[in-house]
Formats: C-alpha cells, sequence, structure tokens
C-alpha cells in the first residue's frame, strides 16, 4: 500500500476495469446513468430520503460517528422504486461481480448514503469486516457506487486507500486516521471497489451541497445477506425476476439454503 498511489482514470472498457480493481481496488465507469433515467433516479432516491425523514424512519450504521446528523442513509432502496432494480441488476455491475468475485452471488444489500452540509466522515473500514482474518487471497465481495450527484472532495466523495486490498485486512492502530484520497467522479458514474479496499465516507465541507450514492454491495454465496430479502422485498420484484434475480436474492440456491434438498422458488 502506497497512500501516493493515484487513481485509475475512468473508463468504459471492461478489461481495463478489471486491471485498475486489481491493482488500485477499485474503478471508476462514467456516464453509465445519463438524461432522464439519471434525473429521475435521483429524484427517486430523495424523495425516498424525504419520506424517512418526515415519517422518523432515518437509518444509521455502526461505523458512522454518533455525533454526525448530516449524513442520511436510506435502507432497503431496492423496494423503494422500480427504478433501482435497475441499478442492483445492471448487466455491467454483473459482469464485474462474476468476474471479480465469482458466481454464484448474492446482492446483500443495496442502501444509499446522503451527505449534507458538514457532514462528517465515516470509520475507515472494509466491507468485508465480518469475514474472519486471514482473509482468502480473493475478495469476498463487491461494492458498486452509484453517483446521483457529483462526488467531489469538498462534498464527501468517497475516500479510499488505493492499494490497500493488498494487505488483505482491516487497518490497524493509526492506519485507522488515514485520509485516503477523494474518489471525484460526475453524476452518473459507477464507482466499483472490492470488498478488501479501506474506504470511508468524506467530510462535506460545503454550505450547501447534498452527494447522494446508492451502493450495491454483493458478496459471496457462503455469507448470510446484510438485507433479509424474504421479509423486505417487494413481491413484484420476486414474482417477475430473472433466474440470475433469484439468485442474487437467494430465492435460488445450490448447496446453500436448499428445501429438501433441492432449490425451489
Amino acid at each position: 500500500m502506497n497512500q501516493k498511489d493515484v487513481l485509475p482514470p475512468p473508463t468504459r472498457a471492461f478489461e481495463q476495469m478489471l486491471a485498475d480493481i486489481a491493482e488500485h481496488g477499485m474503478a471508476i465507469v462514467p456516464e453509465v446513468l445519463t438524461g432522464t433515467i439519471l434525473a429521475r433516479t435521483r429524484a427517486a432516491l430523495y424523495a425516498a430520503a424525504e419520506s424517512d425523514r418526515t415519517r422518523g424512519r432515518e437509518q444509521r450504521l455502526l461505523l458512522d460517528y454518533p455525533e454526525d446528523t448530516s449524513n442520511q442513509r436510506v435502507a432497503n432502496v431496492l423496494s423503494r422504486d422500480p427504478l433501482f432494480e435497475d441499478l442492483a441488476f445492471h448487466p455491467l455491475a454483473i459482469d464485474l461481480l462474476k468476474a471479480v468475485v465469482g458466481w454464484p452471488a448474492l446482492l446483500s444489500n443495496l442502501s444509499a448514503n446522503i451527505t449534507g452540509p458538514g457532514g462528517g466522515e465515516m470509520v475507515l473500514h472494509a466491507d468485508q469486516l465480518f469475514v474472519p482474518e486471514p482473509w482468502p487471497a480473493r475478495p469476498q465481495g463487491l461494492n458498486v457506487g452509484w453517483c446521483l450527484d457529483d462526488f467531489t472532495s469538498a462534498n464527501g466523495a468517497t475516500r479510499i486507500v488505493p492499494g490497500s486490498h493488498r494487505l488483505n485486512r482491516m487497518p490497524l492502530g493509526t492506519e485507522s486516521q488515514l485520509q485516503g484520497v477523494p474518489v471525484e467522479a460526475p453524476a452518473g458514474s459507477m464507482i466499483v471497489f472490492e470488498s478488501r479496499l479501506w474506504h470511508k465516507t468524506g467530510n462535506n465541507i460545503t454550505n450547501s451541497d447534498k452527494r447522494a450514492g446508492v451502493f450495491a454491495w454483493y458478496s459471496s454465496p457462503i455469507y448470510r445477506s446484510q438485507e433479509n430479502w424474504f421479509l423486505s422485498l417487494r413481491p413484484e420484484i420476486r414474482q417477475f425476476a430473472s433466474e440470475e434475480v433469484l439468485i442474487l436474492l437467494g430465492y435460488k440456491a445450490s448447496g446453500f439454503g436448499v428445501v429438501n434438498g433441492a432449490s425451489i422458488v
């Protein structure tokens, strides 16, 4: 790991994405969402966030600093609007998942983070913190972040420690104080990072800007998903799901989670 490592430039070439994830732990893919689709998805997320705040249903994570009330989490985004299905099951995201983690895999969670003016940073961590160390050589998950606003250094862009995935462990001691490098990307971009990469939400030092991102967290099927889709999923998602989506949601299983020795739906 070297904090002087620079982030890879944005790319739309699939093989370069994989090379960037292997070398840096992450890749940036520009212009995946554009035009009215981007605008509608952004509006849907902010509407869901406002609904939660109005009704006192805001969510927090253990990795958030408790004194910070500017960051808002939106849980189970998958069930909030059909537009979010298009993010969770986007063909490029699933192709990257299959190449980096393998198949079958699970959609463990689909949530959002909106950091507002004055918002504090998150605790530096890796997403596979639930995996006992020493970690396997292969990443156990993949995080695909969808930038619904421009991600800038000033408005709290996700910060990463390039190359930290090669240490194959969580941050230790003073490493948890590393500031990392902001992943700056325009709205509509995907930021993809493997589960061993150290990262955190950055400080939002602006006076008025919000920064919204939707994060799809996928994992190896040997781990229980963070979101219990069997209880929380909007019924029509399962009703009209493809074979691939049923696997991602855990409704079709291989070896684990079967019923009377077989996978059923």
